[in-house]
């Protein structure tokens, strides 16, 4: 595979933080919670300013729309996250 732009880097940066932080905020919400922890009985929150940084880096990549493209991407710069269960 051809080494990434610099878009198509930033766009699968910016997954990555939507991944973490939507995993961290899972782990609040989810039955393995702390004792009240402050996720608890409430949906997980994701700042809607990561899901549009995302949305941006994927346009600007011309990826938005081409998810078969932009998981290969993906896969080639995290293996881990492509792989089942990561």
């Amino acid at each position: 595979m051809a080494l990434m732009t610099d878009r198509e880097r930033a766009a699968v940066q910016a997954y990555l933080r939507l991944l973490q932080t939507v995993r961290a905020a899972l782990d609040l919400a989810g039955p393995t919670a702390p004792a009240g922890g402050a996720g608890i009985g409430h949906p997980p929150v994701v700042a809607p300013s990561l899901l549009a940084d995302a949305d941006r880096a994927l346009a600007a990549a011309g990826l938005a729309g081409n998810e078969g493209e932009f998981f290969a991407l993906l896969r080639s710069w995290c293996p881990a996250v492509g792989a089942a269960g990561g």
